[in-house]
């Protein structure tokens, strides 16, 4: 009797604990979204089994929302709620796709289309059952770091930021300084094809002096999520950090962040309003007047250049790629960049001057591989060639 009690016991547990594994992972849904402009959206909806945390990951722009499932998948064993999306133009959803839009239709999709994708997506995820009011977390790739950092900027009840292979635009940036205590967790690779961005990366996590904010740099990764099979610890390091995190207070330390360098402070000095226009002071005061080489790398001194002429900081990018080209004096590009800004600010002349000074150093030019030489080569070709029209 003793014994038949004991195997109707053991079965009960086997049920039970079949029943809750059952549980524990069930399976994701793909969900049927409406954007506020009407545009259909697919998603995929990953549920615990009990009240957890909820978290938005946005995929890199080459990219769609399936790049997640593993991630997705982790994260749920671990007791969060997880909401993918295809961007417009990507993946199963509706809208053109980016490589069919010309430049400003482009602009016009990542800066007032996609944010409302974004949004929709998140109510969604907030309004499931299973996900905690105001236990939120956000992450993205490439360009769904800009999409996560202006999701934060809207909704403080966000606790934390992953943040893969890329940086945020200005007000991003000045959002993130003035939350200090928001914890970012941020990871980049070197050889990323992404000019520059490990630099800038490192950058962004100085912005944060909470002390979960967590800066990892590969030597070798590649873009975005191609880290996670170069590196299969980063999946199982985002998913501990965001379980830990998004639960903890959010509190600035009063030291500055272990990653700032002299590098960083001049970049953050740069960054500041209307100080890009005395770049050449402000590097002078960050690495000397004779600096033994270059501190700051020039696919970094030409993305931040670039930066502040999208923002219609003309003068600013001027000076920013005249220090670029003063301390490149041998790139062909440096000059085609600082071609670009004079031309942009009607300094038709200069222009001219440097897109000649481009082509000429590409003669020479061994450095940089066959794409890129051409690529330099038709740009400025095509300034001489719209610099000799007729207006």
């Amino acid at each position: 009797m003793l014994e038949g009690n004991l195997c109707k016991t053991l079965f009960m547990l086997l049920v039970s604990a079949f029943a809750v594994a059952v549980q524990q992972a069930p399976a994701p849904h793909v969900v049927d979204l409406i954007a506020p402009d009407g545009l259909k959206l697919k998603g995929t909806f990953f549920a615990a089994a009990a009240s957890g945390p909820g978290v938005l990951l946005l995929h890199q722009c080459n990219r769609q929302r399936k790049v997640w499932d593993d991630l997705a998948t982790r994260m749920t064993a671990a007791g969060m709620n997880v909401m993918t999306v295809d961007l417009r133009g990507y993946g199963d959803s509706e809208g053109t796709p980016i490589d069919k839009l010309t430049p400003e239709q482009i602009n016009a999709v990542f800066n007032e289309k996609m944010p409302l994708d974004v949004e929709t997506a998140y109510k969604f995820l907030v309004a499931q059952p299973t996900v905690s009011p105001g236990i939120l977390a956000a992450g993205g790739a490439s360009c769904g770091v800009n999409q996560s950092v202006h999701l934060a900027m809207e909704h403080p009840e966000i606790k934390a930021l992953v943040l893969l292979s890329e940086i945020t635009d200005t007000e991003g940036r000045n959002f993130l300084r003035a939350h200090p205590s928001l914890p970012l967790l941020l990871a980049t690779a070197e050889d990323d094809a992404d000019p520059g961005v490990s630099d800038l990366m490192q950058w962004l996590s100085t912005f944060s002096t909470n002390p979960h904010t967590k800066f990892v740099r590969y030597k070798t990764g590649g873009h975005g999520v191609e880290m996670f099979a170069a590196h299969p610890e980063l999946p199982t390091t985002i998913v501990d950090w965001v379980k830990i995190t998004v639960r903890s207070p959010n509190v600035a330390t009063a030291k500055a962040s272990p990653n700032a360098s002299p590098k960083t402070q001049f970049l953050d000095a740069l960054d500041q309003p209307s100080a890009a226009a005395n770049a050449a002071q402000l590097y002078a005061q960050a690495f000397g007047k004779n600096p033994n080489g270059a501190a700051v790398s020039e696919l970094v001194l030409n993305r931040l250049g670039y930066d502040h002429l999208q923002n219609g900081d003309k003068k600013g990018a001027i000076a920013i790629l005249k220090v670029n080209a003063s301390l490149y004096p041998d790139s062909p590009n440096v000059y085609d960049s600082l071609g670009d800004a004079y031309l942009a600010d009607g300094q038709n002349d200069l222009a001219r001057q440097n897109a000649q000074k481009a082509i000429e150093l590409l003669a020479h030019d061994i450095t940089d591989p066959e794409d890129r030489r051409k690529a330099i080569r038709d740009s400025a070709e095509q300034k001489l060639k719209q610099l000799s029209q007729p207006h």
